[in-house]
């Protein structure tokens, strides 16, 4: 699970560092928003989560993590092409709304889930 993690991480920071370059060339900065979560959700969360199985969960493959791990995904995709569609304009956010209200749930549940998973951890620091 931890490479997964990290991989997918890594493919956010390329996405999330790409949009923020295309901004400053353009001068455009109307999707800070989506770069931010990108960057924050995708990249520092994804990574942060890659870390504590590695050092802590023994690189837990049970079905919790996993749910855990497609829960993350799932939602942080659903917020970075929801905010992408709102800030860029191409879509309202009235009828986005519902798709990022339910992608963030999905991100809390992921945080969660995680938390759970740390917890029963045998291998936690005292």
């Amino acid at each position: 699970m931890d490479r997964k993690f990290v991989l997918t991480g890594l493919v956010y920071a390329v996405i999330g560092l790409t949009l923020g370059i295309f901004m400053a060339a353009s001068k455009d900065h109307g999707q800070l928003v989506t770069h931010a979560h990108i960057m924050l959700v995708g990249f520092v969360v994804s990574f942060i989560y890659g870390l504590c199985h590695k050092l802590w969960l023994n690189n837990n493959v049970s079905t919790l993590a996993k749910v855990q791990f497609y829960f993350h995904q799932a939602g942080t995709l659903g917020i970075v092409v929801g905010l992408f569609l709102v800030y860029g304009k191409f879509v309202a956010l009235e009828i986005m709304d519902p798709v990022l209200a339910v992608a963030s749930i999905a991100v809390f549940i992921a945080m969660v889930l995680m938390t759970v998973l740390f917890n029963q951890s045998k291998n936690l620091i005292s």
